[in-house]
């Protein structure tokens, strides 16, 4: 196994190893490639971890969504009708609102051809799919050191089938990606900023915060919008088996911070640093959802204009209100609204929404559900 370590994600935009050269997208490159099979990076972090020697379940609330994230696996490969079949490229993927609609107007997206505008639909999904995929990978890192970290013994094997549930994550969006569209993009320097701060902090805690309560709170909105606006049959059925999945590690992460912090174990000082840290968090996932490698690679477009165009429209105002609907009552919920924090919330105008329902309000008939599975499974 030949590997290649990069100090961060290299820009461009890559087709997959399985995409035949005379059928790929033009101006896509591999990413590996004689001489280096893999990419990757490295990081280090001061984790200290924890056993529990009194194999005792405290809270039987978190023991409930532990068993069902048993009961309901789904397999990537044969749970999903990947044999439906795939859009042309001259039809639209998804619904304009969602990621055109800041550009609609726009005199450098108006000048172009009606080709070109297609193509600019087709990369904005593989932009915006790419970084759901680079976003699962950090949650399987994150996941997997709260196994060792987590301090009680419900944490830790929740911690152990969010592992299982990420990795599967991981596998969909890759196969969508290499399958259905056949090229992606870099992570989002915002996003890769959350994830390394998540990452290589040692509070175990604040991992929790990351994760589950600001990247996957966000990520359940804008994973339901795609799912409801896919033109995709397949993207919507994988969007939905992710979205179960993410519903119960969101439900999970805000249960038992809440009971945490309520302890009295965290001093007021250190809820504080905790508070300041969600909000960084957010305004990080804020920027994320700010989507300009496509129009840099496809047209040369300067980023500083295209977040300017994706900051002042009315969707993306919408739309960026839609995500914090899922944040702000599991941060209230958790502790974490605190007086000195409200201010700076105020300032984004999202604490209209710190009174909606919060992650522990779970629907318990439907996250038991059963998956519908593929026409071939289910034959």
């Amino acid at each position: 196994m030949e590997l290649k370590f990069v100090e961060n994600p290299s820009p461009g935009c890559f087709r997959f190893r399985g995409v035949p050269e005379d059928q790929a997208e033009p101006g896509t490159t591999l990413m590996t490639s004689k001489n280096a099979e893999h990419i990757a990076e490295l990081f280090s972090t001061p984790l200290t971890g924890a056993y529990n020697w009194d194999y005792e379940v405290a809270n039987q609330k978190l023991w409930k969504l532990y068993e069902l994230g048993k009961k309901l696996n789904w397999d990537a490969q044969t749970d999903i009708d990947w044999a439906t079949p795939k859009l042309s490229r001259n039809q639209t993927p998804i619904d304009d609102m969602m990621f055109l609609g800041p550009f609609l107007g726009w005199e450098p997206f108006e000048a172009l051809s009606e080709d070109d505008k297609m193509r600019f639909r087709w990369h904005v999904l593989a932009e915006a799919l790419s970084n759901f995929l680079h976003g699962e990978q950090g949650a399987l890192l994150v996941a997997s050191q709260l196994v060792t970290c987590a301090p009680t013994e419900e944490a830790k094997l929740y911690a152990a089938s969010q592992t299982f549930d990420e990795g599967r994550h991981v596998e969909v969006y890759r196969k969508y990606l290499e399958d259905r569209i056949g090229f992606m993009y870099p992570c989002n320097k915002y996003l890769k900023a959350l994830l390394d701060k998540v990452l290589t902090d040692p509070r175990w805690d604040l991992k929790f915060i990351g994760m589950q309560i600001v990247i996957e709170s966000l990520a359940l909105a804008a994973f339901d919008l795609m799912r409801q606006l896919s033109h995709d049959p397949v993207l919507a059925q994988v969007t939905e088996y992710v979205i179960r999945d993410e519903g119960r590690h969101v439900g999970f992460g805000v249960t038992f911070l809440e009971e945490y912090y309520k302890s009295g174990v965290v001093s007021e000082q250190e809820l504080e640093d905790r508070a300041m840290f969600t909000f960084e968090a957010a305004q990080l996932m804020r920027e994320r959802l700010i989507i300009t490698q496509a129009a840099e690679n496809l047209f040369g477009w300067d980023p500083a204009a295209v977040r300017e165009r994706m900051m002042t429209g009315a969707v993306m105002d919408l739309f960026r209100d839609l995500l914090f609907t899922r944040l702000m009552p599991n941060v209230k919920k958790i502790g974490l609204l605190t007086e000195k924090i409200r201010p700076l919330y105020e300032q984004l105008g999202v604490l209209k929404f710190e009174e909606l329902p919060d992650a522990t309000n779970i629907d318990w008939v439907a996250a038991s559900k059963p998956f519908a599975r593929s026409q071939e499974q289910a034959a």
